[in-house]
């Protein structure tokens, strides 16, 4: 059976050894892949038309998530870190949560930044709007752009700080997280503040994370934070699937030019050293940040634009990541008559 032999676009491993469902009828192929990929389906289509020999072969993309670490119906945890501020981290978290969504995921999103929650904003929550509460102990999160949602920002006034010491900014991180009622999630994302703190700690120790997506972009200085929030997440044993360079160029509006404001290949340069994968190189684009800060980020304001792209390209990665680290189920393949 050849098809099981293809080679995940993202894996690099044959289906068959990674678990995959193949059901063949006729000249149509129906794959069950352990992460959501809607957004592919033409693309793999046409290189497993070559890869067969079948010209006339149609392939349907469909998704069933592995077996979770997660907690509830959550079944697994993602968290989007970054070693410093001022990387697009928050950015990057809400349109990779947009992004497996729109490839057929069932999506949340935590905003775990105690002290500066930026998600209701971007995710254009009216201020002010509150979530309800269930059977008086849980919160019912806030749903927008399709994701299920909790933040912070949905219980304070905006202009209110946290003036609260660690311990105080760790148990409402906890209440947040397990006094929320998600119901069923394939995948609940967990934007990080900054650091390598109580915050982070708090979430590796308390939650079963089933991966970190690290941000970065190319200087120095955020190579060097990067790399430390790689170590701490290797220290509490929840792997790195990757590692998003932000920022990597500038592209002239005029001409299509791309410069490299901010250096170059620092996020390879990561990525090889740790031995996980560069998961993709984001833009510096005016339109990113106009479109969060108006609460449409990218993905949800331009699913098929060049930029919205790569996002989803980045969350496909990360998902298959997860399926890949896991145990694989005995492939099971199954054919019907013509």
């Amino acid at each position: 059976m050849k098809v099981d032999q293809f080679k995940d676009p993202y894996l690099k491993r044959p289906w068959g050894e990674i678990g995959a469902q193949v059901l063949l009828s006729g000249a149509r192929a129906v794959v069950t892949l352990g992460y959501p990929a809607a957004g592919m389906v033409d693309a793999v289509a046409a290189r497993l038309r070559t890869f067969l020999n079948a010209p006339n072969l149609a392939l349907d993309l469909e998704f069933k998530p592995p077996p979770g670490r997660g907690f509830a119906q959550v079944k697994h945890i993602i968290a989007v870190a970054s070693g410093k501020g001022g990387v697009g981290k928050s950015t990057t978290a809400v349109n990779l949560a947009l992004a497996l969504d729109r490839e057929g995921a069932a999506v949340g999103l935590l905003d775990a930044d105690i002290y500066g929650p930026s998600q209701g904003m971007m995710l254009g929550v009216a201020p002010g709007r509150r979530p309800e509460i269930k059977e008086e102990k849980f919160f019912v999160p806030i749903k927008a752009l399709g994701l299920k949602a909790m933040s912070m920002s949905f219980l304070v006034d905006g202009n209110t700080p946290m003036v609260w010491r660690g311990p105080m900014a760790t148990g409402a991180l906890q209440q947040l997280l397990a006094q929320t009622d998600w119901g069923p999630l394939d995948y609940l994302i967990v934007d990080m503040p900054p650091g390598t703190g109580d915050i982070q700690l708090t979430l590796s120790q308390k939650a079963p994370v089933s991966g970190a997506v690290i941000v970065t972009t190319p200087q120095d200085i955020a190579l060097l934070d990067a790399r430390k929030g790689i170590e701490m997440f290797r220290k509490v044993d929840i792997p790195v699937l990757g590692v998003v360079e932000n920022m990597s160029y500038f592209a002239c509006p005029g001409c299509g030019a791309k410069s490299a404001i901010f250096d170059s290949g620092g996020g390879t340069r990561v990525a090889e050293e740790f031995d996980v994968p560069l998961l993709g190189e984001l833009p510096l684009s005016p339109s990113i940040r106009e479109q969060a800060d108006g609460g449409a980020p990218t993905v949800a304001a331009d699913l098929e634009g060049e930029t919205a792209r790569i996002y989803r390209d980045i969350a496909r990665h990360a998902a298959a990541r997860i399926w890949g680290l896991g145990s694989p189920a005995a492939p099971s393949i199954q054919m019907t008559e013509d």
